[in-house]
């Protein structure tokens, strides 16, 4: 039977790549000049740690470092902003996470999604995945259309279509 797998990943190699064009680009704007700007890219806990000396410098920050990783192919959507910056002696620092594997709560919505559209096909939430399968490669792609047609909180990308 055809097959598909739902994933959020995000590749780490594109982000540490985004990471250094956003510290190229913050050296050589005018308004980040004499200023305090530390950006660390933890990539075991997939964690970005921002550091710049007030709050209108990590609000740029954090927008180049968005638009520079979306040009590098990573949606704005693979970034968890839910941690407000917070002072820290003479600067202001916070903490971006990135969102990376499929967690439970999503891959269920994401099922009731494809099981309310009525489409003839089953889904299996497989740890930080959720595999598609149908008798039709065109009812997979159905599905994908679908998923790509639907506004999420997070992103997702398809991979491993077999027939």
């Amino acid at each position: 039977m055809p097959s598909f797998d739902i994933v959020s990943k995000v590749d780490l190699q594109l982000m540490d790549n985004a990471l250094n064009v956003t510290r190229k680009e913050v050296t050589n704007r005018f308004d980040f000049k004499d200023s305090v700007v530390n950006i660390d890219f933890n990539k075991k806990e997939n964690k970005i740690n921002l550091e710049t000396a007030d709050d209108m410098k990590m609000r740029q920050l954090v927008e180049i470092l968005i638009n520079r990783a979306n040009k590098q192919g990573i949606v704005p959507q693979a970034f968890d902003q839910s941690k407000d910056s917070y002072p820290s002696g003479k600067t202001i620092k916070q903490e971006i996470i990135l969102r990376n594997g499929l967690k439970q709560d999503d891959a269920k919505k994401v099922t009731k999604i494809i099981k309310d559209s009525g489409l003839k096909v089953q889904t299996q939430i497989m740890d930080d995945m959720l595999r598609v399968t149908g008798k039709k490669i065109d009812d997979l792609q159905e599905v994908i259309q679908l998923m790509r047609s639907t506004e999420l909180a997070f992103p997702l990308q398809f991979e491993n279509m077999r027939s």
